[in-house]
């Protein structure tokens, strides 16, 4: 295994090796630094984006933009407004069928592409090595890009490919190691999952992306990665609208002039996690974004937690037996 040390970390507290005990990690405090300042075309207010400071010393913005479900002939534009609104994260798949528009919302937005950190993520179909190379190169000329600063296996899919997404994921420290990837990371890794990983191979984890919001705030899973320097990014982060009726909610937003959309993501950006909504209007984009002007007081925060109904509140598929391949 090889030993987790970061040089030029001097806020690291301790060492050891992935997989047997554990490693060093930074504090949140650490972790979060405040970005450039995101400014609003034709706006002469300020927002800045904290960034999250990853386990490879690559930096990934806390707010980001989310591209699921927007058909692709919408996506360009989408990516482009939300460019133009002050987002510099934008989290695609290969799944979403949409990363050729995200390349091209990017290119007309004007802004430079080492500003806007891309994600994408492998195609459940495609886990066998050649054919997870095959699918990288695919993204990397969809989007337009020579690199993607990260790269996720999208599903474990224990139950298909004999359980072995150990060798997708070397396949992906191949893309890690050439520099087409510069950070690579999971989504929707359950405990066992990363254990698997720590024991059969070397590298840990920059982020992994679970589906977390109040009804189901997936706490085993983020504590794991605290302990071994594994960020958690949110999907479905307000569990498909979920929770924007809760009374408590809808409470906490009236007693702070906020909407209750901006009081649940600014919850999960004060539980440090990087979290990305999505929507395709505007104005809606500029609401989402305007999270860093305000903070809950411990006390909302304590009661927007207490809302967690465990695993009755998932409302996605559960990954230890999730196995869909698109057709």
């Amino acid at each position: 295994m090889v030993e987790f040390i970061k040089r030029g970390w001097p806020f690291l507290t301790y060492v050891a090796r992935f997989g047997e005990g554990w490693i060093g990690v930074p504090s949140y405090d650490s972790q979060v630094r405040e970005l450039d300042l995101y400014t609003r075309r034709g706006c002469t207010a300020l927002s800045t984006v904290p960034g999250i400071t990853l386990n490879d010393g690559n930096t990934i913005p806390q707010l980001g933009f989310g591209v699921f479900q927007i058909e692709p002939d919408e996506t360009a534009e989408a990516v482009r407004e939300a460019i133009e609104v002050g987002y510099r994260h934008i989290d695609t798949a290969e799944m979403y069928g949409n990363e050729r528009e995200v390349g091209e919302g990017i290119r007309t937005s004007g802004v430079d592409r080492g500003e806007v950190f891309v994600t994408s993520k492998l195609n459940n179909g495609l886990h066998e090595p050649d054919d997870a190379r095959q699918a990288f190169d695919t993204t990397l000329s969809d989007l337009g890009f020579d690199y993607v600063d990260l790269f996720l296996i999208h599903w474990p899919l224990p139950t298909l490919y004999d359980g072995d997404f150990a060798s997708t994921w070397k396949t992906l420290e191949e893309f890690h190691n050439d520099g087409r990837a510069r950070s690579i990371g999971v989504s929707n890794f359950q405990i066992g999952h990363l254990e698997r990983l720590a024991a059969e191979t070397e590298t840990v984890p920059a982020v992994n992306q679970i589906e977390a919001h109040p009804y189901f705030a997936n706490e085993a899973v983020r504590a794991y990665g605290q302990e071994h320097g594994i960020v958690t990014e949110a999907w479905s982060p307000i569990a498909q609208g979920e929770v924007l009726d809760d009374p408590t909610v809808t409470q906490i937003a009236e007693n702070i002039g906020k909407t209750p959309a901006q009081v649940v993501l600014r919850w999960h950006i004060q539980r440090g996690d990087i979290v990305f909504p999505k929507s395709v209007t505007p104005s809606r984009m500029r609401e989402n974004f305007e999270l860093f002007d305000f903070e809950l007081e411990p006390g909302d925060m304590d009661e927007i937690s207490a809302l967690d109904q465990g695993e009755g509140g998932r409302t996605g598929p559960n990954p230890d037996t999730f196995a869909h391949v698109p057709g």
